[in-house]
């Protein structure tokens, strides 16, 4: 049995793809750190500070990973490939930065010249939050910049790091504000925008080496996929965290503004499908990559099913609980729960659908179908907007369209996919494996 039992390992160590293990755990911190983090600030809060604060989060995750996370998955796919030539990433580097500095000072000029229509409708007069979405979309910037080179040099003990760095930074500082009274919304927001650039500091530190001399590096060495990359990304968040965007800027009256305020808890509640495949993220690589063999294209399908299998079990499991223990649950996280449980478990469902078609959304881009999938989360995301506006109610209207536009996206999604799988005889289940291996989730 000793035997058998170290062959198994020894099997597994050399299927498990490079890093794994590291990034794997990472990612799990990540999640629960951050779900808590949440938890903690939306009981710190009252009222409208905890609408506003939920508000900025969506926006912070829209902007930030929406933008900066291709950008990231693009330097350290170009890093490894100039790595494994022998040749010097620094010029790469330095392209990089300045197209990603670009995009952050746009971004941050934009922030600041919306600042009246935010401050008027998501932030409740907290003026904290612009300072907060500044200073955040630069976090963000410089994170996945440091993430990209990380991952691409292959220092993957630090690229884990950092993921699970910035979010054991961010509730630390939670507890510490809520541990002293503090109940305004912007003090929490700046925490989240700060632990970027803490947990950049924390992984990067005692790493040599780094990015050495090499050729210059046109952008289009970065990818020729780069703009249809960035705005899937922005439309995936987007359609993620529409309802929490919806709620927030339909509400009106005195009556909806309360919805809203008891929405916020409810919605991260209903991110349990999405967290539980974050934390499990790390461990679907070995699966994949004990199937990886000869690369046909029976193996790749038979990897796509195998992945979907898993995650529509999880959206499955997520949507009956939500129904059935959810609003118990609520009510232990958060102190003002109040959602009921059929409106929960819509939630729950959008939530669950959205991570089958982030799903599909990898597998298409391994097969090269990058427009493809971003008109995929166009088509969804313009679904939910119709059949909001189709809807009178506050609550029901955002529910009702957060799950339509995500099966919409499944929909277009599964069949884009289908139409390439059946085109492509020879796509390996590798590219499948390395597509998925950063997805762009965020609690």
């Amino acid at each position: 049995m000793r035997k058998h039992a170290a062959r198994l390992y020894s099997q597994a160590r050399q299927t498990l793809p490079e890093g794994t293990v590291v990034v794997g755990a990472g990612l799990a911190v990540a999640a629960v750190t951050s779900y808590v983090f949440v938890v903690v600030s939306l009981n710190a809060l009252e009222g409208t500070a905890k609408s506003a604060f939920s508000a900025y989060w969506a926006v912070i995750f829209v902007a930030g990973p929406g933008l900066f996370l291709p950008l990231e998955q693009e330097i350290g796919r170009a890093l490894a490939h100039r790595r494994a030539q022998g040749l010097g990433g620094g010029p790469l580097f330095t392209r990089a930065a300045k197209l990603g500095g670009i995009i952050t000072a746009v971004m941050v000029v934009a922030s600041v010249a919306s600042t009246p229509l935010l401050n008027d409708q998501l932030y409740h007069g907290d003026l904290l939050f612009v300072l907060a979405l500044a200073v955040g979309l630069v976090g963000f910037y410089v994170m996945h910049l440091a993430r990209g080179v990380l991952a691409g040099e292959g220092r993957f003990r630090a690229y884990g790091e950092l993921i699970g760095a910035e979010g054991l930074i961010r509730l630390v500082g939670g507890v510490v504000l809520a541990a002293v009274g503090v109940d305004r919304a912007g003090g929490y927001a700046m925490v989240l925008a700060l632990a970027p650039f803490l947990a950049a500091a924390v992984a990067l530190r005692g790493q040599r080496r780094l990015l050495g001399p090499g050729p210059e590096a046109p952008y289009s060495e970065l990818s020729a996929s780069l703009g249809w990359l960035l705005l899937g990304s922005v439309l995936t968040q987007l359609l993620a965290y529409s309802p929490l965007l919806a709620v927030n800027l339909l509400a009106s009256t005195t009556e909806e503004k309360a919805v809203a305020t008891a929405f916020a808890s409810a919605f991260f509640v209903s991110r349990v499908p999405v967290l539980a495949f974050q934390a499990v993220q790390g461990t679907l690589l070995p699966k994949l990559a004990g199937l990886a063999g000869s690369g046909r294209h029976d193996e790749f399908g038979r990897g796509v099913r195998r992945l979907l299998a898993l995650v529509v079990g999880i959206a499955v499991l997520g949507t009956v609980l939500a129904y059935l223990v959810g609003p118990a649950v609520g009510e232990i996280l958060f102190k003002d729960f109040s959602l009921s449980a059929g409106a929960l478990a819509l939630l729950a469902a959008g939530s669950g659908a959205f991570i089958i078609a982030l799903t599909l959304a990898q597998a298409l881009m391994a097969l090269g179908g990058h427009r493809a999938m971003t008109l995929a989360w166009a088509l969804g995301l313009a679904a939910g907007v119709a059949t909001m506006a189709a809807i009178s109610d506050l609550e029901a209207r955002v529910e009702v369209g957060f799950l339509v536009g995500t099966l919409v996206a499944v929909a277009a999604m599964a069949v884009a996919t289908w139409r390439r799988m059946s085109k492509m005889a020879g796509a390996p289940i590798d590219d499948l494996i390395e597509a998925i291996e950063h997805e762009p989730i965020e609690i």
